[in-house]
């Protein structure tokens, strides 16, 4: 059943009807969209359309668990010409408000609009249905999760986005911007050719953790793989406790991040760093699984699932990403955590060019003022390619 018309707004090009998600019809509609809209643009990737609905159905993204949402659709004479989702993140609404979030933010994301009128409608929309819930300040775009897809992508439209990365229109920002949101925040991604060695002394940094006893870079257990997953996280909620924008894993989306992540995990490209026999740090590295994924157009069937099982197997790609890393917080901002850095790199380089032909690296997102992070890429003479803004307004 399609939802009822709750906001109209009239342009030269037909009245824009504004209906919140309402039955499995919306809801396909509001997927197909996305694969509609992009369609001419090379770079965009289409994601596997079943995790397409995943993302926005209840009770199977556990983000629902802890956030109020709510899908809308545009439509003009009839036809669905954008769509747009507003959010509550109630983990994210208890967090400090000097972290970015905090109470009376809200958020909107996954936005698709086929001109500047229906984008300024549906952003409306969403602002208002965040007013009505007592909210007072908007953080946007967010796709819907501060770990999916934040940001607008404002920087490197010409490339096609690795796994796990969003990919807008370029006619988006403009028509943000002419809403009254200013910049918050900016999150950049790093490339590399990672058939080079790293500078001399990055080298040498290198070497001397190898001859410290108290060190040890091991790759994960894959036999052990929940076990090894729950690790991974707690150093991820310690190391990025005090970053902005953090909103802390709750259990059911670390078993469900497991099992999203398990085909693709490979031993020798997810490192932990036990110093004196405490793990203290990790690295993941993925296989950019959109390479294979872009020519599927989004769909498994007929025979592209034997092609993906087939990768899965034995995965050779040209891009390595590296979506998350940290080192536990007492440690942060010493030699040693920069040491520990350089060490699961440098071994996660060479894995990635020996044994699955990789040549490039993307290293992030990596918020801009995060000075620790910011170094190291630059030490390893990686360069900026991509950038997402994360907007803010008032309310």
């Amino acid at each position: 059943m399609a939802g009822t018309p709750d906001n109209a707004h009239s342009n030269a090009g037909g009245e824009v009807v504004i209906t919140p998600v309402s039955g499995k019809a919306d809801r396909t509609a509001f997927v197909d969209l996305a694969y509609s809209i992009n369609a001419s643009d090379p770079a965009w990737v289409p994601p596997l359309r079943m995790e397409a609905v995943e993302l926005v159905t209840p009770g199977k993204n556990p983000f629902f668990e802890h956030a109020d949402v709510q899908l809308f659709l545009a439509r003009r004479a009839g036809k669905v010409v954008g769509r747009i989702s507003a959010h509550i993140d109630h983990l994210a609404v208890a967090m400090d408000p000097v972290q970015g979030m905090g109470p009376g933010t809200g958020n909107w994301g996954l936005l698709e609009a086929e001109d500047e009128a229906t984008a300024r409608a549906l952003i409306t929309r969403a602002e208002d249905w965040l007013r009505e819930k007592g909210m007072n300040r908007v953080l946007a775009p967010i796709s819907m999760s501060i770990w999916e897809e934040p940001g607008q992508l404002v920087r490197g439209f010409e490339q096609s986005p690795t796994v796990m990365m969003g990919h807008q229109s370029k006619r988006y920002p403009a028509y943000i911007e002419a809403l009254g949101y200013t910049h918050a925040k900016s999150l950049l991604t790093y490339e590399l050719d990672i058939t080079r060695e790293f500078p001399p002394l990055i080298q040498r940094i290198v070497a001397s953790g190898e001859k410290n006893p108290r060190i040890r870079i091991r790759g994960v257990d894959k036999s052990k793989f929940d076990a090894e997953a729950k690790l991974i996280l707690d150093i991820l909620n310690d190391a990025w406790s005090d970053n902005w924008g953090f909103v802390p894993f709750t259990d059911t989306e670390i078993a469900y991040a497991g099992k999203k992540f398990k085909p693709i995990v490979r031993e020798d490209l997810i490192m932990i760093a036990e110093y004196d026999g405490e793990p203290v740090a990790f690295m993941m590295t993925l296989p950019d699984l959109n390479e294979v994924l872009k020519p599927m157009g989004g769909s498994l069937f007929p025979f592209n699932w034997a092609k993906l099982l087939l990768w899965l197997r034995n995965p050779r790609v040209r891009t390595m990403r590296v979506p998350l890393m940290g080192v536990r917080k007492r440690l942060q901002s010493s030699r040693l955590a920069s040491q520990l850095a350089f060490m699961m790199i440098e071994y996660i380089r060479r894995n990635s060019v020996t044994r699955y032909g990789s040549t490039r690296g993307e290293i992030g997102w990596i918020l801009d003022d995060n000075q620790g992070m910011v170094a190291i890429a630059d030490a390893i003479e990686s360069k900026v390619n991509k950038e997402y803004v994360i907007y803010g307004k008032g309310l």
